[in-house]
Order: structure tokens, then C-alpha cells, then sequence
């Protein structure tokens, strides 16, 4: 399967230019999408819908939008309150249906400058032919170490919970007439997961340590509940591999700071990764992961609930 993971800065390209269009082209064809910096009712950004201009740009996808912060944006129309929700967080887009998703508001640090807003993680379950399987789209605070860390500590603990902890229910129904289940079996909360986004830090970095753990004496050890970096098992690693630029004290500096990281049972999955460097439609470069997603998992290392 084809996973792509798109910082799209709201649809501000690196030439200045706000096209969302511009942005939805650039992910499309892919079977899961995650997005970051999505917006809604801005006046940045002609206060667009932005999840609901994306599904209409890319049909043919199951979505989740989910806002890290939400700020009231209502309007008075015809003597009538429309109220409206001024929102920025992160989307998650699957050829294949999202059976269901929650959303992590993450530790924030409060700032007295520079500007710090709210961080989140948006997580999906999604059936594959390979099995459940939890994907997230996150972006993590831009600002310093410290607060990353706190993050990824939060999302580490979660992720590793998650068989225990169950799904959006769990048991059966003693209230069938109230029919909690709508029908439905007891959803999975597998322990396989991949997380997609903006980690705002580099390989080699104390929080990418947190996730990947140090360099191992089996350069090729994958812990059941742990995390790989896709780019680091992958079969072709790319030369001059960044997905970010910008110009630090002068010099113009290349950063690889969107990641895919897998869990530990996908570590032999993952076939290529690239970035499409050069693309102008963010300030970011859309991070591509090509993983065999289609051959079934031993149901003993699913993790299924």
C-alpha cells in the first residue's frame, strides 16, 4: 500500500501562494493520506472549510478531521446565529474505511514567546488486508526538545496500552435493546500501528532516541511494542533524504523532520521511502512509504482486540 504524509502548511506554498487544490493533487492516488496543518474558517485562508474542500478534492476517500484547538468563528446571517468553529489540526484520509478514531490533544507548554499553540494526534483504525492496524497523523510541537519528549512519552504509553485498554467499547451488551453495538462486533485496538506526520525533530535527535531506542547490538532488532523508522529498514535508502527547508542563521539548512515510523512487526514490510523534494505547494515535502499492507499477520502478533 501507498502511505503519503503532507505537512500542507494550510495551503501556503513555499512560493507564497495559497492553493489547496495545488495540495490535494500532490496526495492523490494514494491509499492512505495523512495531512497536517488543516484548517477551518480562517481569515488566512478565505475562510475555507478545509477538510470538507479536501474530501470534495479527493473523492473517494473515508476522512477524519481532527483539530488540536478549537476557537469560536460564529457569524450572525439574517438575524440568525451560524455558528461555526475556527479550528487547525490534522486530517486522515483511507481508501479503505475508518472504522473508528479518537483524537489525542498532547502536552503543551506554556510560552511566553515565541507564539506555541496546541499539538495533536489524530488515530485511526483501519481493517487491511495485513489486519487492524492503528495509523496516526500527528504534528509535535515546533519549539524545543523538552516538550516533544512529554509528547511522545504521552503517545508511547497510549500506544502501548491500547490492546489492554480496548477500543470505542468493549463486552457484551446487557442492554441489547439499547443496542450500544449498533450490530457491530467488539472493534480491534490492535497493538500494530504507524504514526505519520510532523515531528519537528531530526534523526539521531534524543526524541527520535525515545522512539527508535539507541542503536542496538542487532542492528536489525524490532521490539513487538516498539517503533522502527521506515526510512531506516527501507529497501533502497535515498540519497540527500530531507523533506524541509529553511534558512537557519544565514545558511540554508536541509532537515528531515517528517517521518514514518512502524511498529516493530512491520519492520521487514517497508519497500521504499522518498520524499518529493522540490515540491512548492508547502513548506514541507510530502513524505512517501510504499509497505505491504496485503499479506495477512500472524493473529498472534496483530494484537487484535
Amino acid at each position: 500500500m501507498k502511505l503519503v504524509s503532507y505537512n500542507i502548511q494550510y495551503g501556503f506554498g513555499g512560493d507564497g501562494r495559497y492553493d489547496l487544490a495545488r495540495c490535494a493533487k500532490v496526495v492523490a492516488g494514494a491509499d492512505i493520506i495523512a495531512l497536517q496543518e488543516v484548517e477551518r474558517h480562517w481569515q488566512r485562508t478565505n475562510e475555507d472549510d478545509q477538510p470538507e474542500r479536501l474530501s470534495r478534492l479527493l473523492p473517494g476517500y473515508h476522512w477524519v478531521y481532527g483539530p488540536a484547538f478549537d476557537m469560536d468563528a460564529s457569524q450572525e446571517r439574517d438575524g440568525r446565529m451560524v455558528t461555526r468553529r475556527r479550528q487547525f489540526g490534522t486530517m486522515l484520509l483511507s481508501r479503505l474505511p475508518i472504522v473508528w478514531s479518537r483524537l489525542h490533544t498532547l502536552p503543551l507548554r506554556r510560552t511566553l514567546r515565541p507564539l506555541n499553540t496546541r499539538n495533536a494526534a489524530l488515530e485511526c483504525m483501519i481493517r487491511t488486508p495485513a489486519g487492524p492496524v492503528r495509523v496516526l497523523s500527528l504534528h509535535l510541537a515546533h519549539i524545543a526538545a523538552e516538550e516533544r519528549l512529554e509528547q511522545i512519552d504521552y503517545l508511547l504509553n497510549e500506544h502501548r496500552r491500547a490492546p489492554s485498554e480496548g477500543g470505542p467499547w468493549s463486552g457484551a451488551d446487557d442492554e441489547p435493546e439499547r443496542n450500544w453495538s449498533n450490530g457491530e462486533p467488539e472493534p480491534e485496538n490492535p497493538l500494530a500501528a504507524i504514526w505519520l506526520g510532523d515531528f519537528n525533530m531530526e534523526p539521531g535527535s534524543a526524541e527520535y532516541r525515545r522512539i527508535v531506542g539507541s542503536t542496538p547490538y542487532h542492528r536489525g532488532a524490532a521490539y513487538l511494542d516498539g517503533f522502527v523508522d521506515a526510512a531506516a529498514v527501507a529497501a533502497e535508502p535515498v540519497a540527500d533524504f530531507h523533506t524541509h527547508v529553511k534558512a537557519i542563521d544565514g545558511k540554508v539548512t536541509k532537515r528531515r523532520l517528517d517521518h514514518c515510523f512502524v511498529g516493530g512487526i512491520f519492520a521487514d514490510r517497508v519497500r521504499s521511502v522518498r520524499a518529493d523534494i522540490g515540491e512548492v505547494a508547502s513548506d514541507h515535502f510530502p513524505l512517501r512509504v510504499d509497505i505491504d499492507l496485503e499479506t495477512p499477520l500472524a493473529a498472534a502478533t496483530a494484537g487484535g482486540g
